[in-house]
């Protein structure tokens, strides 16, 4: 890489057409204008975001702003980003001096804008007042001339091998940009001191470049610089797509998240719904009650009142007939009423009624405001758990979190958990599992402090699993060659089958729309579609061999690569999806591999496999670099097989013996 202060010369490929005044008012209007002055640009200079001003307009806006001032920087007037100088101690209006224009710009100003040669007419004739039509462009003097000047030019020794070319007809010209020393005004900067990385002209290599050994010209460079600046553009790219591909993860994790975020919502809503309902049933209930109450207390009233009616009709009777006994003048009507009265025939009917014990005496609503207002502070919709992600410290001592038994009551077989993915349903962890020996997918959660499990029988052997979204996983069927992606809610739910071409083992998620698989025969790694589709067959060769023979685990890594651990080659192979190797982990000694199983990598790069013979879960680097012995059979590691690093950082770890431990680093 050539590291050069100073400017090159730069060429630009411009078309001579006959509509090239039209052609250069438009790359005028829309690409060599200053915004900022509304003019073509007069000593441009692009900034570090690329955007391109006069000198005297930036410089000119920056004075204005005194946190551009302060820092010592030009500020862009579009996206407010800020440019460094090169010499800050010089007075501000020279502060954009040393920042030349990006090479296009300059090239379309050296063509098309104001000042630029005309090739259609004779650049020598044109000198002398003539106006002779071009024939010839000389690429080393600059120059159009015509068949005349272009007859001298060739007489001379010192013109005659210059690179030229015919102007007629529709021809493609390079044009060079002419870059002058500043200090001295008429050189034109030819050579590079690689000594002080620097371009310099003839008359600076012999003021201040006298003791430096190596000097060369510019030109015998440019093809080392451009071969530097095409690997440049090979990492740029790498970058981009790396980028490209965390956008489109970041992107489908967004849509998931939203549409997480709306179903919570809707159950809060439902769940509201369910307490305002409670709340009505317990209103129609007291009303009922209140109905029933009032209808016995106004029955009563309505009784006793018609009691009382028919007893002061009953008193006017026996009055009339009493008022009758005495105005009679027979002696036995008044012996006979008044023998009557005597007996007590004469009485108050309703006073017993009215004396009747267990009537209601008043109805009262008693409403405990502090009670109601305690109660709705207690009500509980639910509670909304924050999942933040965690990052384990490695170089910590892990710790033994927990340890899931997967062994359930109708199991047939020794449970062998094999692949381990952890999602996240309701608000708890769910750890989900690949069972072959029992043919079964089991998921496990805790609940109210109680373990609940779950269990799908699948018959084409589960092996491989992996996390798609944050609820749905896919696993691989090594018997029947089938692909399943399931839900896990409460109880596993089966979404869809996908039938393959080949018997696959391990499998990753690469993007929402893509998987990778691991297949024995032939080894190879496929990249799949959701449908089961091969789209790419990847089968890496070293040194002539292929490296993939039992590709049984893998993982994606933080940049989009496959990690395959392989048990047949006994390595891990980290992959691009395209199939290009960025390395092959297969050291000797120590740190060599026994029998590699499950693989995994953190949010910060680290990998992670273990070691099933060896009794031992190891840590590489991201590019591939053994780190230490993390987990041993110290720690209660025996015999792992697949596991992985959920959400919150803690690290699962698949276990012969039946079980999956739990290990923390916080």
């Amino acid at each position: 890489m050539f590291y050069i202060r100073g400017t090159v010369p730069q060429y630009t490929a411009v078309y001579v057409r006959p509509e090239k005044m039209a052609t250069s008012q438009k790359l005028m209007e829309h690409y060599l204008t200053c915004v900022i002055c509304s003019g073509v640009f007069s000593n441009p200079c692009t900034l570090v975001c690329n955007h391109t001003f006069c000198r005297k307009c930036i410089v000119n806006y920056t004075i204005t702003r005194p946190e551009a001032i302060s820092v010592k920087s030009l500020l862009c007037p579009f996206c407010s980003k800020m440019t460094k100088v090169s010499d800050p101690d010089r007075p501000v209006e020279e502060w954009a001096d040393d920042i030349k224009p990006i090479f296009l710009i300059q090239g379309l100003l050296d063509s098309f804008g104001q000042g630029s040669k005309d090739t259609s007419c004779c650049s020598y004739c044109k000198e002398e007042g003539e106006t002779t039509p071009a024939s010839v462009w000389c690429y080393v003097c600059d120059e159009a001339m015509c068949v005349r000047c272009v007859r001298v030019h060739n007489r001379m020794p010192s013109t005659r091998h210059h690179d030229v070319t015919d102007l007629s007809g529709e021809v493609k010209v390079k044009r060079r940009r002419m870059v002058m020393c500043k200090e001295h005004k008429d050189e034109r900067v030819k050579l590079l001191c690689k000594d002080c990385g620097k371009a310099v002209c003839y008359a600076c290599c012999a003021i201040y470049h006298r003791q430096c050994v190596s000097v060369v010209s510019l030109e015998s460079e440019i093809q080392a610089m451009k071969a530097a600046l095409t690997r440049v553009t090979g990492n740029l790219s790498q970058r981009k797509e790396k980028l490209t591909k965390e956008i489109e993860t970041k992107k489908c994790r967004l849509e998931d998240e939203t549409f997480r975020l709306k179903e919570m919502a809707s159950l809060i809503n439902s769940e509201t719904v369910k307490v305002i309902e409670q709340i009505n049933l317990k209103k129609r209930r007291l009303v009922h009650e209140l109905k029933e109450i009032s209808d016995k207390c106004t029955g009563q009233m309505k009784a006793d009142i018609k009691s009382a009616e028919m007893s002061v009709l009953m008193y006017q009777q026996q009055t009339e007939l009493i008022d009758q006994a005495l105005q009679s003048e027979c002696d036995m009507d008044v012996y006979e009423m008044y023998e009557g009265c005597e007996a007590g025939d004469v009485e108050a009917v309703g006073d017993a009624d009215l004396k009747e014990r267990g009537r209601i005496a008043s109805v009262t609503f008693r409403q405990d405001t502090d009670k109601l207002s305690k109660a709705l502070d207690d009500l509980q919709l639910g509670e909304i758990e924050v999942l933040y992600e965690s990052v384990p410290d490695l170089k910590a001592t892990p710790v033994l979190q927990d340890t899931t038994d997967v062994r359930v009551a109708d199991d047939k077989c020794t449970a062998v958990p094999t692949g381990v993915t952890v999602v996240v349903v309701d608000g708890a962890d769910t750890v989900v599992v690949t069972d072959m020996y029992n043919r079964s997918v089991k998921s496990f959660y805790t609940s109210n402090n109680q373990r609940h499990h779950s269990k799908i029988l699948l018959d084409g052997g589960p092996w491989g699993i992996t996390k798609l979204t944050h609820d749905q996983v896919a696993v691989t069927l090594i018997y029947s060659k089938q692909i399943i992606t399931l839900k896990v809610k409460l109880d596993l739910e089966l979404l869809t089958t996908m039938r393959t071409s080949k018997q696959y083992f391990g499998i990753t998620s690469l993007t929402p729309s893509t998987l990778a698989a691991g297949s024995r025969s032939p080894p190879s790694v496929d990249i799949l579609d959701m449908t089961g589709n091969v789209l790419r067959s990847i089968n890496p060769l070293h040194k002539g061999n292929n490296i993939l023979r039992h590709p049984d685990f893998l993982s994606t890594t933080r940049t989009g690569n496959i990690l395959v651990s392989d048990g047949g080659t006994k390595c891990i192979v980290c992959l691009t999806p395209e199939g290009d190797v960025m390395f092959n982990y297969t050291p000797t000694g120590d740190t060599a591999l026994e029998c590699p199983g499950g693989i995994t990598s953190t949010s910060t790069g680290d990998i992670l496999v273990t070691d099933n013979s060896l009794h031992r879960v190891i840590q590489l680097t991201e590019s591939g670099q053994f780190v230490q012995n993390l987990l041993t059979s110290k720690d209660g590691i025996h015999y792992p097989h697949g596991m992985c690093i959920d959400e919150r950082g803690r690290l699962r770890v698949c276990l012969c013996e039946g079980v999956i431990q739990t290990f923390s680093w916080t």
